[in-house]
């Protein structure tokens, strides 16, 4: 085994726990015997056909690297199969590297590109990927969490404590957006440990296009419903995703949104934020209340952090069972854990059919898991709308209660 090489890169936006896959997959490496090169900015050097930015791991190198935030290879989001010419450099830049083995951690576009990696070196070259996210929508086994989630919805709960804490002390409401691009798991879990008003996440509305004026009266219903148990203020946690699902010419600055390079919208780019503050001072002024309404990004703070215990113990595993994986002889999977055990996911099991797509795990409404969410959350549930509590609710407003029940119902649709 001796002169072989293996190859680690990281491709995606960062999460915690990066630097943890690295160390674990390089120790056991080099303690096989295998050279190990790490390569910068994922697989943008390597679409242009450069090895040049490459630098070799070893044991002292990163034996304490597994507890930092970040990447020591830095990432980048280049899409390694965007055309042939990128993925046939790849595969010409890895071989001139005299690369045996490829371990890329990322989420679902690193693993995407990957699959078209191995399927074209026809296992000259194997491939393994590690699945990194802190949006936890990779369909892994046993619905385990990607790594990074648990150490985002850690930090990004403490951030939402105390935005709790300042929205009572000022009697405001903070409109706080989570990164999610089509899950609302961060934003459901950040909700859910912190006790915050509300969460909205794409996978509680049923249509493909999502109306606006929905996601915006759901957020007023939940401030007129918190004013009439006699509160001014809370924070409502609304994934990111939800401006995916909104006609672009809703949006400000609609078409002149960037894609990034696999072709999804830059959601930090999107006002959705901007948009659903105004929408809902309006909506507010329109029904005769008057709140203070102040928006929040959480999302850049959350994956660069110190990991947490858990996700240092998740991915010493991770890279561990990558590499174990690889030297017995695999190629093509994602590395997962199961009940402990390193369970190798094949990468065309992940994929969609119709899309060719790495699948995405959405949140499941049915569960009990979210039942328990949304049951504290406070929204307008069908029960609202009836006597008592109609006129109630109505008085907090300057609509009479038939009036209030015909602007809001769309808008207590209950549990979906």
């Amino acid at each position: 085994m001796s002169g072989e090489t293996l190859a680690i890169l990281v491709g995606g936006g960062p999460a915690p726990g990066i630097n943890g896959v690295i160390a674990s997959a390089t120790i056991e490496a080099v303690n096989n015997g295998l050279r190990v090169l790490g390569i910068y900015d994922g697989y943008y050097h390597l679409s242009k056909g450069s090895t040049s930015e490459v630098t070799e791991l070893t044991i002292d190198g990163v034996s304490r690297i597994h507890f930092t935030g970040g990447s020591i290879l830095r990432t980048s989001r280049t899409n390694p199969a965007k055309d042939g010419a990128s993925l046939a450099h790849c595969t010409e830049a890895l071989a001139s590297l005299e690369v045996r083995y490829l371990i890329a951690i990322g989420g679902d576009d690193t693993t995407y590109g990957a699959t078209k990696i191995a399927a074209m070196t026809g296992g000259h070259i194997g491939v393994a990927t590690v699945p990194k996210t802190i949006d936890n929508d990779l369909p892994l086994p046993d619905n385990a969490p990607t790594f990074g989630f648990e150490t985002a919805r850690s930090v990004g709960t403490n951030i939402i404590e105390s935005l709790m804490e300042d929205a009572r002390t000022t009697e405001r409401w903070y409109l706080v957006v989570s990164m999610g691009r089509k899950s609302g798991a961060l934003a459901l879990g950040m909700c859910k440990a912190a006790g915050a008003t509300l969460a909205v996440i794409p996978e509680e509305f049923t249509e493909p296009e999502l109306d606006l004026q929905a996601v915006i009266d759901t957020l007023v219903g939940a401030v007129i419903k918190r004013k009439a148990s006699g509160h001014a203020h809370g924070v409502a946690v609304i994934a990111e995703g939800i401006a995916e699902r909104i006609p672009p010419e809703e949006l400000t600055a609609g078409d002149g949104i960037a894609r990034d390079p696999y072709g999804h919208l830059r959601l930090a780019e999107v006002p959705i934020g901007t948009v659903l503050r105004d929408g809902v001072r309006k909506r507010l002024a329109e029904v005769g209340m008057e709140v203070t309404v102040v928006t929040k990004d959480i999302g850049y703070e959350l994956r660069c952090a110190k990991p947490v215990p858990f996700d240092v113990e998740y991915t010493r595993t991770l890279g561990y069972g990558a590499v174990r994986y690889l030297l017995a002889g695999g190629s093509g999977a994602l590395i997962a854990l199961s009940g402990g055990r390193v369970v190798p996911v094949s990468l065309d099991e992940l994929l969609d059919p119709q899309t060719g797509r790495v699948r995405v795990r959405m949140v499941d409404i049915t569960t009990e898991s979210y039942e328990v969410a949304r049951k504290y959350m406070i929204r307008l549930e069908p029960s609202d709308l009836v006597e008592p509590r109609l006129s109630r609710l109505a008085a907090q407003t300057s609509l009479s209660p038939n009036q209030f029940r015909a602007a809001f119902e769309h808008a207590s649709a209950g549990m979906r």
